[in-house]
């Protein structure tokens, strides 16, 4: 059967991708999977965007399979998920249990890669200069009570550092957020009055600052704003050349977010082999761990009522956490998935659905 696919440049971070719409038709290609469906949908994080573009693009290219992937925030890949308009959903702060219950505990989270969320900052007269930062001093900020960036606080930490008398401009995520989740998971665990007073949460009634859309949306509120700080995924900082600070982790060591030390993070869970893959990283105490890293997760049904969906969703899934795509990660400014987690991952995979077993075998 004739397929009609429009490929549409997008520019995700700063980097050019490819997102691949299939409208119409059959697809072909090396899994029986792929050939019964015309596409999978899905929504959710931004802070994963980059990567899930590259590896939509990298298995449409082996397989034929076309994934629409709509990079709306975690919120909204929860809503679309529980609503059943999207084949799988995303995101960087796991479903509550009110929220498994909403789809009737038919949901898995699968873990994809390990990401940092990092401060990123516009302070020109710095030049090269790193910052360093600690939970309560970037607690502190985002309550208000740090409202100039030559703050005595800020000073303490770095020494050295010829700090500008600027105000501090605060950005943060106006939309339902998996990396405001993250990010305020971490300050809840650092600062008793954040946790007391604010709380984690993917929507949050922020005390202080302006609001953006997406990583990408804070991405450009920093650069455009001097004396601005906010957080955003590391690839975001990378891929458009800005600042971002070290911090201060659990154990009293200075920091520098890398795939090294977001790994370090993980490398201290241990796993049961129940595990429903619902676990934070965020302040983890160990050699060189990053404290605001995370998994992000893909969210799909264990059961699905869609055979054919099911089968095309578990053979991706398997190519998803072989070596040949984990190593794209690295690429692309994530850490791959450890192995103890790939190896429980693929049990879990292989676990799916009977009829999904079947159809895809």
């Amino acid at each position: 059967m004739s397929q009609h696919v429009w490929a549409k440049r997008l520019w995700v971070a700063g980097i050019p991708v490819a997102m691949l719409i299939a409208a119409s038709g059959c697809t072909s290609g090396d899994t029986g999977s792929a050939a019964t469906v015309s596409g999978l949908t899905g929504a959710g994080a931004t802070f994963p965007s980059p990567i899930y573009t590259r590896w939509f693009d990298e298995y449409n290219r082996a397989t034929g399979l076309q994934i629409n992937y709509q990079s709306i925030g975690s919120g909204g890949g929860i809503r679309q998920f529980t609503a059943g308009t999207v084949d799988f959903g995303a995101t960087d702060g796991p479903m509550k249990d009110e929220e498994i219950a909403a789809v009737g505990g038919n949901v898995l989270h699968i873990p994809t890669v390990i990401g940092a969320v990092v401060l990123t900052y516009n302070l020109p007269s710095l030049g090269d200069t790193r910052l360093t930062l600690d939970g309560q001093t970037i607690a502190d900020m985002y309550l208000g009570r740090i409202t100039r960036w030559n703050d005595r606080r800020i000073a303490a930490l770095n020494p050295a550092v010829g700090l500008p008398d600027a105000e501090v401009v605060l950005v943060h995520r106006s939309d339902g957020s998996g990396t405001s989740f993250i990010f305020t998971d971490y300050l809840s665990k650092v600062s008793p009055d954040w946790r007391n007073q604010v709380g984690a949460g993917k929507s949050l009634q922020w005390p202080a600052g302006i609001g953006a859309k997406g990583n990408e949306g804070v991405t450009q509120q920093v650069k455009q704003l001097e004396g601005s700080i906010g957080y955003v995924e590391l690839i975001y900082a990378l891929s458009n050349r800005l600042a971002y600070a070290a911090v201060l982790n659990k154990s009293g060591q200075v920091v520098v977010p890398s795939l090294a030390s977001a790994s370090a993070a993980a490398a201290g869970v241990d796993w049961a082999a129940d595990t429903d893959f619902r676990v934070s990283i965020t302040d983890a105490r160990g050699p060189g761990a990053y404290p605001i890293a995370s998994f992000t997760w893909l969210l799909i049904k264990q059961d699905n009522p869609d055979p054919a969906k099911g089968a095309a969703i578990k053979k991706y899934l398997e190519w998803m956490v072989s070596p040949a795509a984990q190593n794209i990660a690295s690429e692309l400014g994530y850490a791959p998935l450890p192995a103890p987690v790939v190896e429980l991952v693929s049990q879990r995979i292989a676990g799916l659905g009977a009829a999904a077993s079947a159809i895809g075998g």
